[in-house]
């Protein structure tokens, strides 16, 4: 093998390790504790409650959250499956 075709290869294997370990959590599925403190970050809110149901064919975060307005906003979040 070639010292140049080695070092394509290695740059090649060390660039896709960097861009596997720089995907988002979100793109590999996302917890509800980490939907819950998304949507609470998001909205400055605090969260009341948080579950995950089955709709169809899919599950869903609901993250019911109160603003500092006094508001009860719910958010649905599909889950992605890892």
């Amino acid at each position: 093998m070639k010292y140049g075709t080695f070092k394509h290869r290695f740059a090649t294997l060390l660039l896709s390790l960097c861009l596997g370990l720089a995907v988002s959590n979100a793109a590999w599925g996302q917890s509800l504790q980490e939907a819950a403190r998304q949507a609470a970050r998001q909205h400055d809110a605090k969260v009341l409650s948080a579950q995950t149901v089955q709709e169809g064919n899919r599950k869903v975060h609901v993250v019911k959250l109160l603003t500092k307005d006094g508001v009860v906003k719910t958010v649905r979040i599909p889950v992605r499956e890892r």
